[in-house]
């Protein structure tokens, strides 16, 4: 048995790679950045050969750095970028076009000609999913009826279809495995949540061929081995799981009300409700957790945040009142309030728990003695704010009571942002030592296969707290704020529609 674990965690903008300890600890980690196409507005594409080398040419670089053989690497973990579609060819490995990135907009057609047909009911409670060109389905379809032959040679049985964790597997095994789990089938549109096996109802109405579909197994599971093309010894492939999925898994998020924050550019917040799927009445998707046991389906609320970290930038880039994302905690600690000013960061739209697409960005309660300390204040509370009302959504859906919030990601450095964040919700945050809780929770599925890890108490053992941050504030406090923020969204949103 090995001494380490691997991570592939595939993002969207870059490949990364990190070899873990036993304990969690970071070994060595490497990063690559690799191009994205914008070839008409709102679409997104990316080279799949290229996101593989970048994710094999960060692999050899750990190996590197660290001085370890792939001998000594226990078991291999996956986590990717969520519902990016790649079809390629079954005997060259060859894709037929871009993979079409999750961002990508090209599908919203489709998803129009879905809701008028009265579908989006059926969908949700299928998929768990509100219906959105985000997911996998529409892609399909659309490389299917648009890139030339395509449609022939997936009925022919000549093509197969991946999100990116299928990719790469199939890569690592030399094109002998074809498989994904059930954390990133349940965002393709095309899965059943409740009977765990690809739709054959949706499956005929975006008419696509089963045989493009990957076998979808648990989480943590033995998918296969790598070929001696990429190491010198076959390390078994031994954990699979989306990102979000995957970091409130790292997070050792296993009971039902253990909820998650990855503060990145924007905010994904996921709550793990147990074996039974909440119907979310609050504008939240039910999705499925990284998943132990075969056949036996963990759930998730999700909620998305659309900006967050975003917001910070945006202050350092365009509003130039910073010079930097760091600067931002002192002054905002440098007032004793925000004294009025609400900023609503609706850059994109609204998402969770509002969906609101026409929303724009607003400011309220300017006055002559704002300053820029104020402002930038503002703007971090406005993190605080949008993660509070998806929590209270989830709490409202589950019927469960938050009483403390584990948080990663860049603005989780913020010791500001979190004290905050704890005063409005009214709970504990609790930030680890190792905040790269995405890849550690592939680490951790993977290690669970193989018999690395005796089991859950051991991987909660490795879990440590570096800060906590709790309430310290009045209820009416609290009630003051969130009432001043209640009011600013709706004076957003309205302000548009009229």
């Amino acid at each position: 048995m090995g001494k380490y674990i691997m991570a592939l965690d595939q993002g969207t903008t870059s490949s990364r790679c990190i070899i873990f300890d036993k304990k969690g600890n970071i070994v060595s980690q490497a990063a690559k950045e690799f191009r994205q196409f914008f070839p008409e507005n709102g679409w997104v594409e990316q080279d799949p050969n290229e996101i593989w080398s970048s994710q094999f040419g960060v692999m050899m670089e750990c190996f590197a750095l660290s001085g370890i053989d792939a001998a000594d690497i226990d078991s291999i973990g996956i986590t990717n970028q969520r519902e990016t579609t790649i079809i390629w060819d079954k005997k060259t490995g060859e894709p037929v076009c871009n993979a079409i990135v999750w961002q990508c907009r090209r599908t919203a057609p489709m998803i129009e000609e879905i809701k008028a047909l009265g579908l989006s009911d059926m969908i949700k409670e299928k998929t768990g999913l509100i219906p959105d060109p985000y997911f996998s389905g529409t892609k399909i379809r659309w490389i299917l009826e648009n890139i030339p032959g395509a449609r022939k040679r997936a009925e022919a049985g000549e093509l197969l279809f991946g999100t990116v964790d299928t990719w790469l597997i199939w890569k690592l095994t030399g094109g002998k495995v074809h498989a994904s789990d059930m954390s990133n089938a349940s965002r393709t549109m095309l899965y059943n949540i409740h009977t765990l096996e690809w739709d054959r109802e949706l499956l005929e109405f975006f008419n696509i061929p089963a045989s493009l579909l990957p076998e979808v197994k648990s989480s943590s599971h033995i998918y296969g081995y790598t070929v001696p093309s990429v190491f010198s010894v076959p390390v078994p492939i031994a954990g699979v799981a989306g990102d979000q999925q995957a970091a409130l898994f790292g997070q050792c998020c296993f009971e039902p009300g253990d909820v998650k924050n990855t503060y990145g550019t924007g905010c994904f917040l996921l709550m793990n409700t147990g074996n039974k799927p909440v119907d979310s009445k609050t504008g939240l998707l039910t999705t499925i957790a990284a998943t132990t046991e075969e056949n036996k389906a963990c759930y998730a609320l999700e909620g998305s945040v659309f900006v967050a970290g975003a917001a910070v930038k945006w202050l350092r880039d365009e509003m130039k009142l910073v010079s930097s994302a760091a600067q931002t905690e002192s002054m905002a600690a440098s007032v004793e309030d925000s004294c009025g000013v609400y900023v609503v960061p609706a850059f994109t739209g609204l998402g969770a728990p509002y969906w609101d697409a026409y929303a724009r960005g607003a400011v309220f309660g300017l006055t002559r003695g704002t300053t820029a300390a104020h402002f930038v204040r503002a703007v971090l509370e406005s993190i605080a704010y949008e993660s509070n009302d998806v929590i209270k959504a989830m709490e409202k859906d589950s019927d469960i009571r938050l009483s403390e919030l584990r948080v990663d990601g860049g603005a989780s450095a913020n010791s500001f942002l979190l004290q905050f964040q704890s005063d409005i919700l009214g709970a504990t945050i609790l930030k680890p030592e190792v905040t790269e809780s995405t890849a550690l929770g592939a680490a951790y599925l993977a290690g669970l296969a193989t018999g690395f890890y005796s089991g859950l108490d051991e991987i909660k053992a490795n879990w440590k707290l570096a800060t906590e941050y709790k309430p310290a504030k009045s209820d009416e406090w609290r009630k003051q704020r969130l009432d001043g923020w209640a009011d600013a969204v709706r004076r957003t949103r309205g302000k548009i529609e009229q």
